[in-house]
């Protein structure tokens, strides 16, 4: 029954169409709207027609354009709507969906978790903007897909396939932001097999991968006989047992969404206990940028990463709706605080520089040095939803 109560709780983000508003040329989303414009519509002109979309700026300084399977492919269609949806102008929504159809086959790829990232990122967007029915079809499909990984015994499902002599069953922090897709397949469907799997991990997901302080790990192992917990791992952070920073800000965004979509409280004081533990830490810079880990050694002489605090930025707007009266200030607050952060010259590209990119200083994967103080696509992405977060708060 409990579930049942659940699913009927079940609500959707209002949409943020129709959110260009009259203001004045100093405004810092206007601003960030115009120079993400011209901005992309140079690195359209720079990639023509490709079938693969961007990523990120090699270590040699070139573009790297990656094919649909890879866990970032959705990205950059998303940026695209994001800017149809601020501007209103058809231009972005032929572009958008010119770039959205390059990751079409993966709506049939059971070998990958990341089936939120790229596909609600790309066709959810395309779907919430234009009601295409071709594009929900495509959206329920991969939800399909997406819970085939789901393990009953575990109560999960299952991230990596890869490092099988390391990990029986691998959960990571970051599955947590695939479950909105699985809430949209419920509430459009009326199945609720999508949100029972989507609760279930969120559940099994709160009981094994947080700290006393509230911080995460990346990587819980799980036995598949019996559920139990084997080890936990993370493994894109310094240590173990160091706090990641963008895991714990998928947490703090999967967490905060989650409640959205169920109206759990549990969720809901998971995201605030994540906010604050993010928030409070002694080593988190004065401009709310974290370092790639809160606990790398050599801070302040380590990389920032500005994907995460887009992220961060992104889920405090959300959280600030939820929270009680004196805390919702202090979300928004750090909130606004973060973006203007990015959105300064310290951060945000130049015009026509970065390979066109949108922020600077970001951190993929430092233990292998991969994609180390440079622009990276999903930095972007929830850069623009947080401004445009901003903009419908502050409407």
């Amino acid at each position: 029954m409990k579930r049942v109560i659940i699913i009927a709780l079940c609500i959707s983000l209002t949409g943020c169409s129709n959110l260009q508003k009259e203001t004045s040329s100093e405004d810092p989303i206007t601003e960030n709207f115009e120079f993400a414009s011209k901005q992309t519509t140079l690195m359209l002109e720079g990639i023509g027609d490709t079938p693969r979309n961007p990523r990120n700026t090699e270590e040699d300084g070139s573009l790297r354009l990656v094919k649909s399977r890879d866990w970032t492919s959705g990205f950059f269609p998303g940026n695209l709507w994001f800017l149809y949806e601020y501007t209103g102008d058809e231009k972005w929504k032929l572009a958008a969906e010119k770039f959205t159809i390059n990751v079409e086959d993966q709506q049939w790829n059971g070998k990958t978790h990341d089936m939120g990232f790229k596909m609600y990122c790309s066709y959810g967007n395309g779907y919430r903007l234009t009601n295409n029915p071709e594009y929900k079809g495509i959206l329920i499909q991969s939800a399909k897909t997406l819970i085939t990984r789901f393990n009953p015994t575990v109560g999960a499902l299952r991230s990596w396939d890869h490092n099988a002599d390391k990990w029986q069953f691998p959960v990571i922090i970051d599955n947590m932001m695939n479950l909105e897709l699985l809430f949209w397949a419920t509430k459009t469907t009326g199945d609720s097999a999508f949100c029972d799997i989507a609760l279930s991990h969120a559940e099994t997901t709160l009981k094994n991968h947080f700290r006393k302080d509230n911080s995460s790990y990346h990587v819980i192992n799980y036995d598949t006989l019996t559920g139990e917990v084997l080890d936990r791992h993370t493994h894109q952070g310094y240590a173990h047992e160091s706090a990641w920073a963008r895991g714990q800000a998928w947490g703090l965004y999967g967490y905060t969404m989650t409640f959205r979509e169920t109206g759990d409280q549990r969720f809901l004081d998971q995201a605030i206990k994540i906010a604050d533990f993010i928030l409070s830490h002694p080593k988190l810079p004065d401009d709310l940028v974290p370092y790639w880990d809160f606990d790398a050694p050599n801070i302040p002489n380590e990389p920032r990463d500005a994907s995460a605090a887009a992220v961060i930025a992104s889920g405090l707007y959300e959280l600030s709706e939820y929270a009680s009266s004196s805390s919702s200030e202090k979300y928004l607050n750090a909130a606004n605080s973060i973006l203007e952060s990015l959105s300064s010259p310290t951060y945000r590209a130049g015009l026509g520089t970065n390979n066109n990119f949108l922020l600077i200083h970001s951190t993929g994967n430092w233990p292998k040095d991969s994609e180390i103080d440079v622009p990276i696509v999903y930095a972007d992405y929830y850069w623009l939803e947080a401004s445009l977060r901003k903009m419908k708060y502050d409407s």
